[in-house]
């Protein structure tokens, strides 16, 4: 989740819808300044019970940041508490639980993000060995209950906290239990933004079967291979889904935005604090007329907090936003940006993917979403099949898309090579849930802790 790191005092008022609308045009570039941002979180605990560790303990989570700051990174403050770390490689920030995230730089190639997840992986393993602290690269909390698990010191998580339950059954377990990766991808146009967010759209239950990942909760198998993709079913309906719209004739910012301005508010931020607006209408916001500050209206810098809070499978800002993948290790890390730069940053692929799934209906759509946290690749194709159907041809498009592009390292290598743990899980017809099922009863004897011994970064 998003982080301040800047004073918005300066941001311009909102005077008029049209700038709105034009904070999304304003993310347009030519394919040459194209970027890409991953992000990926890890659950962090402590190595000698496997206990969560709090903010303030010693060699708990401020300790961590702290620590890190050995490698360059910069404090982030707020409310007296240093709550993110700011660098050369992005943002490193921190989860409602304590589940540390690096948000990174928006960069040229995969080599660079593989590289950049590198860097970071390596600083928190050696900051983990001197204070006793380990991480896990899951989906879910394999066995922690909420009651187990911390919380941060963040106001906008303070607000959520409250506001979640009268929304949804399992809002605070998507705060507290979860880890994803993420991919934020540019466009060009209005209708480079259309075209790449209904291909992403429709593909997103193949990125969630595929990274799979969370099949047990407290201990036991849970029912799902994707728990974290369930439980965004029942968080908030307001914020959450699919967004039939985005398929809709004439799609583009100015219906996202109108679909942006009906998510409920959370908060406003103001002079280093978060104040609640849970709830409240950013539509009124516009007008002056928020209860919350009456006679105020809102700056360019609260329109983009406000897109922050809005939680689809795809989401725009100045940029797309892959959500639908569950943590992993650190090669899906890399795996999860070459899916989706071979799919949308080569015409040729964003077509052919476009072609494979523009026939089917939103009704299919929901479906394929519904089942996939449950069947994973087993789940039932519009028009008949499977999804692991259709995965190998996705990845053949990824991998032609990346082709194209033919970004090289120094040793002559293009980018596809990091699509190859998904060809592995392809080829095996395992996504990595139904492997950890496996350990589960057959090496682990039903004692989920062995995913601490195997799992660990």
């Amino acid at each position: 989740m998003s982080t301040k790191t800047v004073s918005v005092s300066n941001s311009p008022v909102i005077e008029d819808r049209s700038q709105l609308i034009d904070y999304f045009a304003r993310g347009e570039k030519p394919a040459g300044r194209w970027r890409i941002g991953t992000e990926h979180e890890k659950f962090v605990y402590r190595t000698d019970d496997f206990r969560a560790p709090s903010y303030d303990e010693p060699g708990g989570i401020r300790d961590l940041l702290m620590a890190l700051t050995a490698y360059g990174w910069t404090p982030v403050e707020e409310g007296g508490h240093v709550i993110a770390l700011a660098g050369p490689d992005g943002t490193v920030s921190l989860e409602p639980a304590g589940q540390l995230e690096l948000s990174g730089a928006p960069l040229e190639n995969l080599h660079q993000t593989c590289a950049e997840t590198g860097r970071h992986l390596e600083q928190v393993k050696a900051v983990g060995e001197q204070l006793g602290l380990g991480f896990l690269g899951l989906g879910m909390w394999p066995d922690k209950t909420r009651a187990e698990l911390p919380i941060m010191p963040k106001g906008r998580y303070a607000i959520m906290l409250r506001h979640m339950p009268r929304v949804g059954s399992m809002g605070l377990d998507m705060m507290l239990r979860t880890c994803t990766i993420q991919v934020n991808l540019d466009y060009s146009s209005e209708a480079d933004m259309a075209k790449k967010f209904r291909v992403g759209l429709a593909l997103q239950p193949l990125a969630t079967a595929l990274f799979a990942n969370s099949p047990l909760t407290e201990g036991r198998p849970n029912g799902m291979l994707s728990y974290r993709s369930h439980i965004w079913s029942d968080t908030d309906p307001h914020r959450t889904g699919m967004l039939p719209f985005v398929f809709e004739d004439g799609f583009g910012y100015e219906r996202y935005a109108d679909y942006a301005l009906d998510v409920p508010m959370y908060f406003v931020y103001r002079d280093g604090r978060y104040i609640d607006a849970a709830g409240l209408s950013f539509r009124d916001f516009l007008k002056g007329e928020l209860p919350a500050l009456p006679g105020e209206k809102p700056t360019i810098d609260d329109w983009a907090d406000h897109l922050s809070t809005a939680f689809p499978e795809v989401r725009l800002k100045t940029f797309l936003e892959m959500r639908g993948a569950d943590g992993g290790p650190w090669g899906r890390i890399c795996a999860l940006p070459a899916l989706w730069v071979g799919l949308l940053y080569d015409q040729d692929a964003l077509d052919a993917a476009w072609d494979l799934v523009k026939g089917w209906s939103m009704a299919d759509r929901e479906a394929l979403r519904s089942d996939v946290p449950r069947l994973a690749l087993d789940a039932p194709l519009p028009g008949g099949g499977k999804l692991r159907d259709i995965a190998r041809e996705v990845l053949g498009i990824a991998h032609r898309g990346l082709a194209s592009r033919a970004r090289r390292n120094a040793s002559g290598d293009d980018e596809t090579g990091f699509l190859e743990p998904l060809n592995e899980i392809v080829r095996s017809g395992k996504v990595p849930a139904e492997r950890l099922l496996e350990r589960y009863h057959a090496q682990w004897d039903g004692d989920a802790m062995g995913i601490y011994r195997e799992n660990r970064f």
